[in-house]
């Protein structure tokens, strides 16, 4: 993959873990270090993404095919908005990349490993973010997150089991990238996980 001269970080986590809650404040913190902070988000981030993401998360559809669509949206952000921005010297922050497809599809959904792998590499030789910071919270904290916010989407509405096996997949990967996948207990009170934030980007 093409050499970049920016920063590529990208945010993880169950849904409900609190990636949104601290996006703004990442990106404000970041804005001080970089003359140009890119927010973007997967699946979307382009208007063929976006228009991939509201079939992804409206119409059932079998899990192969719920790949390859995460794959075909995250190909476009990658070339239309990720290295673009990298190239000029920018910090991209992105609400989930990689790392979702090996927990959602091949955690949640059960899809081949090898697969998902040999997919990763056609689509995006196997491109990483600098730095995955990965939000983790119990399963009940995150749905009672989730029912008190807006009305669930497909993967939302997914029963307890699901998303058991999306954060362990998560939690696996942090431990096979630990250079990479910082943990974060995202069940604390704000002010303590910025504080961890703000330590973990000064160490970049």
């Amino acid at each position: 993959m093409i050499t970049q001269n920016g920063m590529f970080i990208t945010l993880e986590g169950i849904d409900g873990a609190g990636k949104s809650t601290h996006l703004a404040w990442l990106t404000q913190h970041l804005q001080q270090r970089y003359a140009e902070v890119v927010v973007s988000r997967e699946p979307g981030g382009t208007p063929l993404g976006e228009e991939l993401r509201h079939l992804l998360l409206a119409c059932p559809m079998h899990r192969e095919t719920e790949a390859l669509l995460m794959f075909a949206a995250r190909r476009e952000h990658l070339e239309q908005v990720i290295l673009p921005a990298m190239r000029r010297g920018a910090c991209v922050i992105s609400d989930r990349f990689v790392d979702a497809s090996y927990a959602y599809q091949c955690g949640g959904r059960g899809l081949n490993t090898d697969k998902m792998k040999a997919l990763e590499n056609w689509a995006i030789q196997n491109f990483q973010p600098d730095l995955t910071l990965l939000f983790d919270v119990p399963i009940a904290v995150a749905q009672r997150r989730l029912a008190a916010n807006r009305e669930p989407d497909r993967f939302e509405r997914e029963e307890h089991g699901f998303f058991d096996r999306v954060r362990n997949t998560y939690l696996e990967r942090a431990a096979s990238f630990p250079h990479r996948i910082r943990v974060i207990n995202a069940e604390r009170p704000i002010s303590i996980i910025q504080e961890e934030l703000e330590k973990t980007l000064s160490s970049l």
